[in-house]
């Protein structure tokens, strides 16, 4: 089954990290990675700019709006996500523990089988 391990932290807290601490935290969780993508059970894995950068499109009164920045106010932003196949649950909570592991960040990561909405479109 497929899952995706999202991950939520302090965006305060990865910002704050010197180009150094960001380097090594990168190449910490790509050590991570590599078993599975060598197994080649790793799907796309994307981190996202920080929420400053980010422009939302809310639907208000049947109008659509745009707005720059995030929508929700909260203490951990979501930071990116990695996708892997896994034979199940438990599987999907290991790679996610051992990613929480060697990232100082602290935060959180959801796990979620996710549902192919258009399989023809996926790349294989």
């Amino acid at each position: 089954m497929l899952y995706a391990i999202l991950c939520y932290a302090s965006e305060d807290v990865v910002c704050s990290w010197s180009k150094e601490q960001d380097d090594e935290v990168m190449a910490n969780l790509l050590n991570v990675q590599e078993k599975y993508a060598q197994a080649g059970r790793l799907g796309p894995v994307a981190r996202l700019l920080p929420t400053t950068a980010a422009t939302t499109l809310r639907k208000v009164k049947g109008e659509s709006v745009v707005i720059d920045g995030p929508f929700a106010e909260t203490k951990e932003q979501f930071l990116g996500f990695y996708t892997l196949e896994c034979a199940d649950l438990d599987e999907a909570v290991e790679f996610a523990r051992e990613l929480s592991e060697v990232n100082p960040s602290g935060g959180s990561y959801e796990i979620r089988p996710v549902s192919i909405f258009n399989p023809a479109r996926v790349p294989t």
